[in-house]
Formats: C-alpha cells, structure tokens, sequence
C-alpha cells in the first residue's frame, strides 16, 4: 500500500475514498492473540476519539480480572492497512489503555519502550522473521489432523516444485497479497515437512515487523479457510514431521537507520561482524536459557526443539552456541551484518519475543560480553557427553524448566516493567506455570499406550 496514512486525518481521507465499510481496532494479549472490535466506517472517528473498549479478562491473559475497568483499544495511524483478500476491510494496530493511561500489561508497549530504551543509545533494532506454517484440512479432527494435499508425501518434500505447485493459486494469493500490503514478499517455499510452507517478508523496525507478523498470521489462515484448508503455526503438530519456526534475523542500525552497525567486513574471525555484533551475541548466550521461555513459550514448544538425525531432521537449536551458515547453531551468522535465532516459534507474542532478544543483546553491548569463538560443528554428530565436556550447555528441556531459568533473570523483569505492585515477568511466569500444570493434569494417549496394563 502506497502512501502509508501518518495521521487520523489520512486514515480518514482514505477510508471514504476506498469505500471501506469496516476497520479493525485490533490488539493483542500475553499469548499474541489477535483481538479486536470491528467499526463501521461512519464511527471510526468517534470511536478513534474515545478507544474502542473491551473487558480485558475476557479478552485473554492481559492483566486483567473481572472486577477490573474496561480496557481501551487507541489506533497508531500509521499501522493502517487495508485487506487485499476482502477489501472493504481496514486494519489499525492498537495500544492499550486503562483510564487514560498505557496499560504495562501490553506486549507492544513492552516492545515500543524497549525500542525507545535502545534508540536512546542511539541504536535502531531492525528484524526479519520466517514464520513456517502447515496447510490442513479444513475443520480436522483435533485428535488426528490431516495435510490439505492428500499427495504431499514425499520423505524429503522442501523445495519440491510440484508440491507447491498443487497449491499454487493459495501461494498466488497470499503473495498477492503480501505484496498489496506492501510487504515485500521476495519468496515462498515448500519447507521441510510435509505440507509446510513459508512465506518471506522484508525486515523492518522491530515494532513494525511485530505489527505485521500478528496480522500475517491472521491473513494465512483466512486465505487459506477461503481456499477450503486451514493454517497452522503450532511448533510441532506432528510426531513425524519438522516443526514450525519463526526464525528472527536481526541487527543493529545507526539513529538514521542507514548504517548496520553489526557489520564489519574486516572481521578477523570472518564472520563479517563487528566488535558490537559480537557483545549482542554475547548476551543472548548468557541469557538464552531464560528467555528461550519467552521466544519458546509453550509445552509443545519444547516438542519441536529437539535433537535432528539423517532419517528425522528437525533444523532446530539444543545447545547455546553461535556459528555461521550452520543450521545446527542456536545464533547463525548466515552472512555478514546479521544474526538469525533459531529458538523462537509462533505460539506466543513477537512483541515480548523481540523485546527480550533486544535487552538481552544490550546488556551484552553494556557489558561488553565476548561471546568466544564460533562453533563450526554439527551438533547433532556430537554425542551429549562430549558436548558436555566442551563445557557448551543446553537449552531448556521443557517449559517448566525454561520459566524457572525466566524468572531468575533480573535483567528482563526490571526490562519489561511493573504493573499493578507486581513485574510484568512474574505475571508471565505465573501464568506459564500454570500452563504447565494444567498439561500435567491430562492424560496423554503415550501413557495409555504404555502404561494402562503394564505391569
């Protein structure tokens, strides 16, 4: 979309002049779920006025009990997008407000003054993601889902022409629309597993890429409903099957944002960063076991991060380490100037995933923590014990362990603030663990299977 709206004013002007019915007050809470109250054209501006407001308990995990006040969705104007796919459709990206004032249990203000902490140091956090997705038939049996191409079979489909080619006018149109948006789709793929596609688009300030990612989601899934299938972005759906990343690369520019401050061509390690790219990774190491709780938020999360061999590959991360264009790596440096995570997934919220991987890389720069030399191998060659004994260590086996690790980490509780008498990072983690609480509390068909008449 050409001449992104800077202002009520724009948004406004365009609304009337594209005929647009309905707009979006969209939001999300503690889980990244998209919510929102749907205006007609003609009230968009008294409701732009007064916020589009809402019960925050019943919304989801924002802060909120049911004694508490209502919740106020506010609009940024320059989030405004119209829908490609329904086009009598508009979208703002809101903040959240109690009483008139920011509600701290917000992911994106969490997000937006973790951006303005970094600008203040003069940095500007730019991101890309690549959200992997699975088509499945529609409306599945929950207990059994299926793939949309019954033919998607093959052992090793990434790549496969006619895989993607079965879902052509899908892909078509998602690129379509992706590119309407303004996006910049550059490329789109049959991923590893089957029935597993990905869609990229061009990185953006952080805030931005966090606002388009939680509408992306929402627009793969649509698309894909209007094409008789359904989208998910669950991280390990299938037994069998590679899971779903949300790969974040991710540096560091100047104030102008026209200078990436993580490279360095004349790197003597030949990663092609610089002494500051380097402090970041640093500090993502030393606090990757806690805020992997953030960027891998959910039980099946730890599903998917898993060791891969030749006969199941698993492209995910189990130890803390960083290298170069070596998939087996926690950080890959695929090139000059950048670094790619490979721990994060789509089940939770982008804006706190951003907004821990940017504080803790900053306190590595303030601290100026060298992260050691690359790691070259591949990991999954590697027996445990022996990467034991190279003194590497491992990632969370599960959730409960990641919180744990979470809510010893000061650097991110006084990061993501105060509420209500209490850290933000305590709320989150109370919220987890009960999570973890109610998944122990079900009975798995793996226990009746092996446990029912044994012994």
């Amino acid at each position: 979309m050409n001449g992104q709206p800077k202002c009520k004013e724009d948004v406004l002007r365009i609304v009337k002049d594209r005929n647009i019915e309905f707009i979006y007050f969209q939001y999300t809470e503690m889980y990244g779920k998209p919510c929102a109250k749907i205006v007609p054209a003609w009230a968009l501006e008294m409701i732009w006025e007064s916020g589009a407001g809402a019960a925050g308990f019943a919304a989801g995990e924002i802060g909120q009990g049911p004694h508490d006040p209502d919740i106020e969705a506010f609009p940024d104007p320059t989030t405004f997008v119209q829908l490609p796919w329904q086009p009598e459709l508009g979208l703002l990206v809101c903040d959240v407000y109690v009483r008139g004032e920011p509600w701290p249990y917000d992911p994106r203000l969490i997000l937006r003054n973790m951006v303005e902490y970094a600008r203040q140091k003069g940095y500007v956090f730019n991101v890309g993601v690549e959200p992997e997705f699975m088509l499945l038939e529609a409306d599945p049996d929950v207990t059994n889902p299926r793939f949309a191409d019954p033919y998607d079979t093959m052992q090793r489909p990434c790549y496969d022409v006619k895989g993607i080619t079965r879902q052509y006018p899908y892909v078509r149109e998602l690129s379509h629309a992706l590119n309407e948006l303004g996006w910049s789709n550059y490329a789109l793929d049959h991923e590893d597993g089957n029935g597993q596609f990905e869609a990229n688009i061009m990185y953006d300030q952080a805030l931005n890429t966090a606002d388009k990612f939680v509408t992306y989601k929402y627009m793969v899934d649509t698309i894909a409903r209007k094409h008789g299938m359904m989208a998910t972005f669950m991280p390990k759906p299938f037994v069998d099957q590679t899971g779903n990343g949300l790969h974040m690369t991710f540096s560091l520019w100047d104030e102008k944002n026209e200078r990436n401050l993580f490279e360095d061509l004349e790197d003597p390690r030949g990663m092609g960063l610089s002494k500051l790219g380097y402090n970041f990774i640093g500090g993502l190491l030393h606090h990757a076991q806690a805020y992997i709780g953030i960027s891998a938020p959910t039980v099946n999360s730890y599903k998917r991060l898993r060791r891969g061999t030749l006969e199941r590959r698993t492209w995910v991360p189990v130890n803390v380490t960083y290298g170069g264009n070596n998939r087996t790596q926690m950080l890959r440096v695929g090139g000059p100037g950048r670094v790619e995570d490979r721990t994060p997934d789509a089940s939770g919220s982008p804006y706190l995933t951003m907004a821990a991987i940017l504080r803790c890389g900053l306190d590595g720069i303030e601290r100026e923590l060298d992260p050691g030399e690359p790691n070259h191998d591949n990991l999954y060659d590697i027996p445990e014990e022996e990467i034991r004994q190279r003194g590497i260590d491992f990632l969370p086996g599960n959730l409960s362990e990641a919180i744990d690790n979470l809510q010893q980490d000061e650097t991110l509780r006084q990061a993501f603030g105060q509420a209500n008498g209490e850290y933000f990072l305590d709320y989150y983690c109370r919220v987890k663990k009960r999570e973890w609480d109610s998944y122990h509390q079900e009975i798995s068909p793996w226990e009746l299977k092996n446990q029912l008449l044994f012994p």
